[in-house]
């Protein structure tokens, strides 16, 4: 006879008894499933039928029952009882509500007793707390759906297909408040009202707040903010503008539609733009933003007394076609690209990786040439560098991630598990997009820790992990067709990546750059672009995106628009009206040098070289292949040099810390960079240069520019002090002025005009 192993457990009379218990269940939730109680007199509220899709996922997720610090918690919901993330896997949510743990969560013969109910408002103890109260319609929704038999679904449910608000845009004054409407429309045309069970949520709380009804309200900061709005698995977003005050706004002539767009958002807002800075302080900005080192003392005074009108776009050129500009944004991407040493055994693909990315740039090649021989590469290190990145990042998942963070800006880290809390992608989604990735094969290779990468035919198909399902590849929100068994499917993907109506590719790319410029993304995070993040300026970044796809994806070519306009010349004083300005470039934005940058700068200013194993002396900071110099490198290390673990910018540090102000006061490399037989200061002693030339000099150097009266004379006064020694004699003039030479330095290394590019 056929046995079950749960039927050996129970006996014939208990057996009975519990299937007696159901059946009276299941018969009372039939009858509230298909006669609801009309005789008591209940409005028609009451008598609304209730779906578990439509109506009671919006309710746990208001609640935030299905948050991920609650039941939708990773790793088995909370206390045993488990919600996908917003409600975005309903037939899920309804196996765990109705049917998990016996039905215990329900009690379909009194409603008012289902242990749902009773916690959520209170009368039983829960660790989340009251999530409402009995005259609350998100109770009575939830008793209504319980007493008519917990349908998943009405016979005539629609589907939800968007989510409207009403405004979705608008300007709104400081300190005002307004009111925003959800609006649902369902496949069958119909509208609803569902403004009290959706989620709002604002993207910048300092500047507007959003109350759990929808009640918006400005702050007194002037700018740009945005609220999101959830409804079941939709998203829309209310964009608003808040400017300051009333008045006319004065902009400077602008160079170019980088100039037009900013100034006309500034004009809006109602913020005025700082003026344009002066000659030297250009000259160092854009030299630390495009070559990574400051200019030299002949640079500065040729630019300082040349009075042509397009000097500051020479520059540009000139720093552009430099060996220096190549130096430095390689170190940005070698970086991002996790070019990192965990073995000696790297050595090789990390000196030829860093060479390959160094020479692209050098050679100018278009971006999307850049990643495309990035993504699709085949062979060996020593044949084709750009296969050491499939060294470093081995698995698809991560190639995926890698990707779509670095060259699409979307973090899809999040959809390997569930759909994505912000965004449209599912899991299907990110599947698809690995499937890319899923045909690539190794084969060890003569050389110790190296592989032969190629296209392994033999690779049919890539698998959902949580589904178990077959996926074909499938780009972000698009269809690339079949991929033919012999067709390496990366070169799919390249191809869409770098097609002209890509809504990603060129934009992450903009994005990304505008933020090395000014300090701050269009859209912060700079990979972080989705609809409920916006732009703070959507023209300005559409223009950007625009420019750099029509110029065949040259990176010379948009940093060369960015830098020739007035607003990355504006200056870094702020005006009256634009102080509280952190997101709309009335101003520049003041950015601490980077640790390879700031290196780099206390050697020139000291006239010295920082020795790098395996390096030709002279070799720069900003010039490493990898990470493993930070090991060797106090300073490196204490000013956040990143070790190139993540495709993200801010594993690099640039906030201040203590360790740093101190070890730039009192660390021995420091000290011995300023004493150095053959450095500067030693240098401008032998040449018997006056008081009054050295700290000319010396200000040329760390500031580029004359130094003021003021700070000329005290200064100079300070060099022409005397000195004793310990015992109280005097000290040599000779020496005396070479102490005094090396203390004006190092204070002039220490303050913020030095440490930051302003």
């Amino acid at each position: 006879m056929f046995r079950t192993p749960w039927l050996d457990r129970w006996h014939s009379p208990q057996l009975i008894l519990c299937c007696f218990g159901i059946l009276c269940v299941w018969s009372v939730a039939k009858v509230h499933a298909v006669a609801p109680t009309s005789s008591s007199g209940s409005s028609p509220t009451e008598q609304t039928p209730v779906s578990f899709v439509n109506d009671i996922i919006p309710v746990l997720t208001k609640a935030g029952c299905n948050g991920g610090v609650c039941h939708a918690k990773a790793g088995g919901g909370q206390n045993g009882f488990q919600l996908s993330l917003f409600g975005y896997e309903p037939e899920e949510d309804y196996q765990h509500l109705v049917l998990e743990g016996r039905g215990r969560r329900l009690f379909p013969l009194r409603p008012e007793q289902s242990l749902l109910l009773m916690k959520a408002c209170g009368d039983v103890p829960h660790g989340g707390g009251v999530r409402f109260d009995k005259d609350s319609d998100r109770y009575q929704t939830l008793l209504r759906w319980v007493r008519s038999g917990t349908p998943y679904r009405l016979d005539d449910d629609p589907d939800l297909v968007s989510l409207e608000l009403q405004p979705a845009f608008g300007t709104i004054r400081q300190g005002d408040s307004l009111e925003l409407r959800s609006i649902a429309v369902f496949s069958d045309g119909s509208r609803q009202d569902v403004t009290s069970t959706s989620l709002f949520e604002s993207n910048q709380p300092a500047m507007i707040t959003v109350t759990e009804d929808g009640t918006v309200t400005a702050s007194d900061l002037p700018g740009r903010a945005s609220v999101m709005v959830r409804y079941q698995d939709r998203i829309a977003v209310y964009n608003a503008a808040i400017p300051m005050g009333e008045g006319d706004v004065t902009c400077p002539e602008p160079n170019n539609f980088v100039d037009e767009l900013v100034f006309a958002n500034l004009r809006e807002l109602n913020i005025p733009p700082s003026p344009v800075c002066d000659d030297a302080t250009f000259l160092r900005r854009v030299s630390l933003d495009i070559a990574g080192r400051l200019p030299t003392e002949q640079e500065t005074h040729e630019f300082l007394v040349s009075d042509s009108e397009d000097k500051r776009a020479r520059s540009i050129d000139r720093l552009l076609q430099s060996a220096s500009y190549a130096d430095y944004f390689a170190n940005k991407w070698t970086a991002l690209l996790k070019n990192r040493r965990d073995d000696a055994s790297d050595i090789t693909s990390n000196f030829a990786f860093h060479a390959w990315v160094r020479d692209s740039l050098l050679a100018g090649s278009p971006y999307d040439q850049f990643v495309r021989e990035l993504l699709a590469a085949t062979g060996t290190i020593l044949s084709n560098p750009p296969v050491a990145w499939y060294k470093r990042v081995k698995e698809p998942k991560e190639q995926i991630e890698d990707v779509a963070q670095l060259f699409l800006g979307v973090r899809l880290q999040c959809a390997q598990c569930h759909h994505h809390p912000f965004e449209r992608w599912s899991q299907d989604d990110y599947y698809s997009l690995a499937a890319f990735f899923s045909r690539i094969g190794r084969k060890p290779t003569d050389t110790a820790g190296e592989d032969l990468i190629f296209h392994n035919r033999g690779i049919a198909e890539s698998i959902n992990m949580r589904t178990g399902k077959a996926v074909r590849p499938q780009a972000l929100g698009d269809a690339v067709g079949d991929v033919a068994a012999d067709e390496d499917p990366r070169l799919r993907l390249a191809n869409w990546m770098a097609s002209k109506e890509n809504p990603f590719f060129a934009k992450a790319l903009v994005n990304r750059y505008w933020k090395h410029f000014f300090g701050r993304g269009l859209i912060e995070p700079e990979d972080d672009i989705r609809d409920s993040n916006p732009p703070t300026n959507p023209e300005l970044l559409a223009a950007l995106e625009k420019h750099f796809v029509d110029s065949g994806f040259d990176m010379r070519s948009l940093i060369r628009v960015i830098t020739t306009s007035k607003a990355y010349q504006l200056s870094s004083v702020p005006e009256a009206g634009n102080a509280v300005d952190q997101q709309n470039f009335s101003h520049f934005y003041p950015k601490r040098l980077q640790a390879e940058v700031m290196l780099d700068a206390i050697d020139q200013l000291a006239g010295t070289t920082t020795s790098f194993a395996n390096l030709p002396i002279g070799t720069r900071a900003v010039a490493l292949p990898d990470n493993s110099y930070n090991v060797a490198s106090p300073f490196l290390r204490v000013f956040g040099r990143p070790e190139a673990t993540s495709v993200c910018e801010c594993e690099r540090v640039q906030s201040g810390a203590l360790s740093q102000s101190l070890h730039l006061m009192n660390a021995s490399d420091i000290k011995s960079k300023l004493a150095a037989g053959d450095g500067r200061i030693n240098r401008l002693i032998q040449d018997k240069s006056t008081p009054e030339a050295i700290v000319d000099h010396l200000y040329h150097i760390a500031f580029s520019r004359e130094p003021s009266s003021d700070e000329s004379s005290a200064a100079v006064a300070y060099l022409n002090e005397s000195r004793v020694d310990k015992e109280g004699k005097p000290i040599a003039p000779a020496q005396a002025l070479k102490d005094n030479v090396q203390d004006l330095s190092w204070a002039l290394m220490n303050t913020k005009e030095f440490l930051f590019n302003h």
